[in-house]
């Protein structure tokens, strides 16, 4: 029987969120844009970029402030976070990656991030060899929360939503989650609190990569 668990990549398997808030911050400040204060930027983590930067600047997806913050953001995360890659891993995440795979799990990411990016941070971290299958917000219609980019995984590796188990730091994970048919395991280390990641129904929640590991092996 093929058994799959998803993970969400920034606050999930990656302490990028710190470095995520000093990019947007470096993307404003090179564009000569109003600045924005930490909170601000580290409550659109979990969207994708242009969401986000939308989200921060009150205007639409389509402007094309938000195009060139985009582009911007994408060249200056690179210069930013993939030197600290191996740095911002959690704990536990190379093993308990490792012991999912012996015991026969695929693993598979579903991020908010561009795939370009995602898949940089991936290798640059020494993570990439451990997943089947990367899925970036660029690559589906209609990015997380909406179900398409956990059922593009699915697709992709063959295995069924009853089979398969989502895990992320955000509502937006356990959203999408809901909407395609999965168990979901939020995680409380990440970016949003226990309060609002209850609110949206996970199937387990933990506070370790440790009670990640267990939970998906209930999972089975």
């Amino acid at each position: 029987m093929n058994r799959c668990a998803i993970f969400d990549l920034d606050g999930t398997l990656v302490d990028s969120p710190r470095g995520i808030v000093t990019t947007f911050a470096a993307v404003f400040a090179q564009l000569d844009l109003p600045t924005v204060d930490s909170p601000t930027i580290h409550a659109t983590i979990g969207l994708p970029l242009p969401a986000a930067f939308a989200k921060i600047l009150g205007t639409s997806e389509d402007e094309p402030v938000v195009t060139a913050c985009v582009e911007l953001y994408q060249a200056t995360f690179r210069k930013i976070v993939l030197p600290l890659a191996t740095q911002l891993v959690f704990p536990g995440v190379y093993d308990g990656l490792q012991s999912l795979r012996d015991d026969g799990f695929r693993l598979a990411v579903a991020t908010s991030k561009y795939i370009g990016n995602a898949e940089a941070l991936l290798t640059a971290a020494g993570l990439r060899e451990e997943f089947s299958v990367v899925v970036g917000a660029d690559q589906v219609s209609k990015p997380k929360p909406d179900p398409e980019s956990g059922l593009l995984v699915l697709r992709r590796l063959g295995v069924s939503p009853r089979n398969a188990v989502m895990v992320g730091d955000t509502t937006h994970d356990i959203n999408m989650a809901h909407g395609a048919g999965m168990a979901s395991i939020a995680v409380t280390y990440g970016v949003h609190g226990v309060d609002q990641l209850l609110g949206a129904n996970p199937t387990w929640l933990v506070d370790s990569f440790a009670g990640v590991v267990a939970a998906v092996r209930e999972c089975a």
